[in-house]
């Protein structure tokens, strides 16, 4: 195909976890029944928060729409890489792939975004307690998933629009089980520059802003927590945040992992693996954290199984 020739006729083809036929029937065993257990677990929050008047906090909301991107983004990955390892066809159309750059770049930064929110919600109820509910209020919190929205849409439409200009030529294998649009833009053979400026300017802002706050919510937090006296008073600040600390150290470390394997990595199975860690396993293990680190959370998934339980 000549390059420029960017029609829905053109595709791409993706990297197959393996090439032993052998292990085909084990691999998609093991991430069907991690995807099953992703939108399980994460739906289970889901239910629970909205059935539960326990869990109508701030932190719960925004917990809630987590688990929502979680789902998002593990829907918009493994069943295109099952698919593929059933029919044995790695091929994805340049419309097809152009779709999932944009959508897992959308739900991966609304992650972040939320994450960020649930920082500076620990921020508050720590630091600013008498002014918890007047910071924290509904319409604020709305606000902030909503602005969470926005800044995702935008950025990935323009991302991804901005590779329509790009010339494609016979190089069209990707080192990945899915398209990721800074892969995608490493195969085009036009100029790329601006692109990459793009991409670059836009981790700073919408990456940056996120890390920004949750560092300095936890500064601030880590502050307030030393002035407490007593070791119990110190022990329970700190167990409020265990779980949104162990979410965010294993998304934004599993993010790191894919920036230096994609930068330095030799082999393409190293690459893959980092993308797996920060595509799949954080989706499937936050429900596991929350559920497991929360009190809260553990009584109102017993309560909500044992209503199912009754059920004729």
């Amino acid at each position: 195909m000549e390059p420029g020739n960017q029609t829905g006729a053109y595709y791409f083809y993706l990297t197959e976890l393996t090439s032993d036929p052998t292990m085909e029937l084990l691999i998609f065993s093991l991430f069907l029944f991690i995807y099953l257990v992703t939108i399980l677990g994460n739906l289970l929050i889901i239910i629970a928060v909205s059935s539960d008047s326990h869990l109508q906090t701030p932190m719960y909301h925004f917990l809630s729409k987590l688990s929502f991107a979680d789902i998002c983004l593990s829907t918009t990955t493994i069943p295109n890489m099952l698919k593929n390892i059933h029919t044995q066809d790695q091929s994805i159309s340049y419309t097809g792939c152009l779709i999932q750059a944009c959508f897992v770049l959308n739900f991966a930064l609304v992650e972040s975004c939320i994450l960020a929110a649930m920082a500076y919600d620990r921020y508050a109820a720590i630091c600013h307690p008498l002014n918890y509910t007047v910071i924290m209020n509904p319409h604020f919190c709305d606000l902030l998933i909503l602005l969470s929205l926005i800044i995702s849409i935008v950025n990935s439409l323009l991302q991804c629009l901005m590779i329509l200009r790009l010339s494609f030529c016979t190089n069209n294998e990707l080192p990945l089980f899915f398209c990721e649009l800074a892969q995608v833009i490493k195969l085009a053979c036009s100029d790329t520059l601006i692109n990459y400026i793009l991409i670059y300017l836009a981790t700073f802002i919408f990456g940056g802003i996120p890390i920004f706050g949750i560092i300095f919510s936890y500064t601030r937090i880590v502050s307030s927590i030393l002035k407490i006296s007593s070791l119990r008073g110190k022990y329970k600040a700190f167990s409020t945040c265990g779980s949104h600390l162990s979410v965010v150290s294993l998304f934004y470390g599993a993010g790191v992992g894919v920036y230096i394997s994609s930068s330095i990595a030799v082999f393409p199975q190293t690459t893959t693996v980092s993308y797996i860690m920060y595509t799949v396993l954080p989706q499937m293990l936050n429900p596991f954290i929350y559920s497991l680190r929360n009190k809260d959370m553990k009584e109102a998934l017993r309560k909500l199984i044992a209503k199912e339980s009754r059920l004729p």
